[in-house]
C-alpha cells in the first residue's frame, strides 16, 4: 500500500505532467512517472474543476450559455497550455499530410500547424463547446467537465502500456511504461466518476465508447506510426474529452 506522502508525491509529478501547475516533482527522464499515472485522473478532476469554476462564474454574472461555455473551454486549455490540443494537431497533421513513417513522425514534431491540424481542433471545440452550451446548467456543465477531464485521462495509462512508444525519445518515452496496477487505478477513478456524473447506464455507454476510440487509435497510430507518441496521447484526451461530453449532453437533453 502506497504512503500518503507517495500519493502526494504521485499527483504532484502528474500535475506536472499534464497541466502547467509547475510543482517541482517532474525533472526530465523521471522514472517514477510511469508509476505515478494513476494521478493522472486526479490531474483532469483538477482541470474540470478550473473549467466547471470559470463558467459558473460567467453564469453567475449574466453572461449566456453559448461564450459561458467557450469561457470554460478557455479556463481549461488555459490550464493545460493547450498540451492536449497540440497533440490533436500534431497527429491530424502527421497522419493526414505524411506519406511514411519516418516523414509522419517528422510532422509531428514540427511546431508548424498545418490545414489537417486547423481543422482537427476546429471540430474539438466546436464539439466541446455546443455539447456544454447545450446543457447550460451550472450544476450538468460541472459535472460533464470533471467526468469528461478524468474519464479522458483514466485510459491514457492503460493506453501506454498497451501501445509501445514509436520512438525512443519524447514525451511517451520519457514517461515510461506505467504497471498494471497504476492503469488499473486510474481506470477505476474514471469508472467511478463517470458513475456518479453520468448515471449507470450512460456510463456503461461511455465506456463502451471509450474502449472502442482507445482501440481505433490504437490500431491507427500503430498502423501509420508504428506505436504512440505524446502527441498521440494528447489526440487521444481530446477524441475521449468529446466523447464524455457529448454522451453528458445526450444525458442532459433526456432529462429536460
Amino acid at each position: 500500500m502506497m504512503s500518503p506522502a507517495g500519493i502526494v508525491s504521485d499527483v504532484a509529478l502528474a500535475l506536472s505532467f499534464c497541466t502547467r501547475i509547475s510543482t517541482g516533482a517532474l525533472t526530465g527522464d523521471d522514472p517514477n512517472l510511469a508509476r505515478a499515472s494513476w494521478a493522472m485522473p486526479i490531474a483532469g478532476a483538477i482541470v474540470g474543476i478550473a473549467g466547471a469554476s470559470a463558467y459558473w462564474i460567467a453564469f453567475r454574472l449574466g453572461v449566456p450559455p453559448l461564450p459561458s461555455a467557450a469561457i470554460a473551454l478557455a479556463a481549461t486549455m488555459l490550464l493545460t497550455g493547450c498540451l492536449h490540443e497540440d497533440g490533436l494537431a500534431d497527429t491530424a497533421d502527421g497522419f493526414g499530410g505524411g506519406v511514411t513513417r519516418e516523414r509522419k513522425l517528422e510532422i509531428m514534431r514540427d511546431s508548424r500547424i498545418g490545414t489537417f491540424g486547423v481543422c482537427a481542433l476546429i471540430v474539438s471545440f466546436a464539439l466541446r463547446w455546443s455539447a456544454l452550451a447545450t446543457m447550460a446548467a451550472p450544476l450538468q456543465v460541472a459535472a460533464a467537465l470533471i467526468a469528461a477531464h478524468v474519464a479522458a485521462r483514466a485510459i491514457l495509462p492503460a493506453f501506454m502500456r498497451l501501445v509501445p512508444p514509436a520512438r525512443p525519445d519524447g514525451l511517451s518515452a520519457q514517461a515510461g511504461r506505467p504497471p498494471l496496477e497504476s492503469a488499473g487505478v486510474a481506470a477505476l477513478i474514471g469508472i467511478i466518476v463517470l458513475g456518479i456524473a453520468l448515471g449507470p447506464l450512460a456510463t456503461l455507454g461511455a465506456i463502451i465508447l471509450l474502449a472502442l476510440a482507445g482501440a481505433f487509435m490504437a490500431w491507427l497510430a500503430t498502423r501509420q506510426i508504428g506505436g504512440q507518441t505524446g502527441d498521440v496521447l494528447g489526440a487521444l484526451e481530446q477524441i475521449c474529452e468529446i466523447i464524455v461530453l457529448l454522451v453528458a449532453a445526450s444525458v442532459a437533453r433526456a432529462h429536460a
